[in-house]
C-alpha cells in the first residue's frame, strides 16, 4: 500500500465546462471585434432583436466573453462563484441563441447544445468535492 496522501481531481466534467467556457469566450471576442470592424462576414441581422445595429451585438459578444472567462477562471480556483457565473452564462448563451435561431440555425443549436453540456457538467458534479 502506498503511504502517500490522496489528491484530488477536479471532475472531468467541471474540466470540460471551463474549457468550453474559455473557448467561447475567445470565440466571442474574435466575433465582437468582427462586429466592430462592420461585419461582412456577419449575417443579415437586420431582423432581429438589435437589428442592423452591429455595435450592439458586438457589446452583447463581449459581455457574453466576459462571463464566460469570470467563470472560467473562477471554476479553475474551485470558487461557487464560477458556478453561478457559469449557469449565468449558460442562460444567456442560450437566449441568445433562441433570438437568433432563424438567421443561424445551426450556430444556434450548437450553442444551445455546448451551454447545456456546461450545466450539465457542473449540476452532476458535487460542489463538496475537494480537488486539491
Amino acid at each position: 500500500m502506498s503511504t502517500q496522501a490522496h489528491v484530488g481531481r477536479r471532475p472531468g466534467w467541471v474540466t470540460f465546462a471551463t474549457v468550453v467556457m474559455f473557448a467561447v469566450a475567445f470565440a466571442r471576442i474574435v466575433s465582437a471585434l468582427n462586429f466592430f470592424a462592420g461585419g461582412n462576414q456577419v449575417s443579415d441581422l437586420t431582423n432581429s432583436l438589435f437589428g442592423d445595429q452591429l455595435w450592439v451585438w458586438g457589446l452583447w459578444d463581449l459581455v457574453i466573453a466576459a462571463l464566460a472567462l469570470a467563470g472560467g477562471i473562477s471554476l479553475l480556483s474551485n470558487h461557487r462563484f464560477g458556478r453561478a457565473v457559469a449557469y449565468v452564462w449558460a442562460i444567456v448563451v442560450m437566449f441568445q441563441s433562441l433570438l437568433t435561431l432563424t438567421v443561424a440555425p445551426w450556430y444556434a443549436f450548437a450553442a444551445i447544445a455546448l451551454a447545456a453540456l456546461v450545466v450539465l457538467g457542473l449540476a452532476t458534479s458535487s460542489e463538496s468535492e475537494t480537488w486539491w
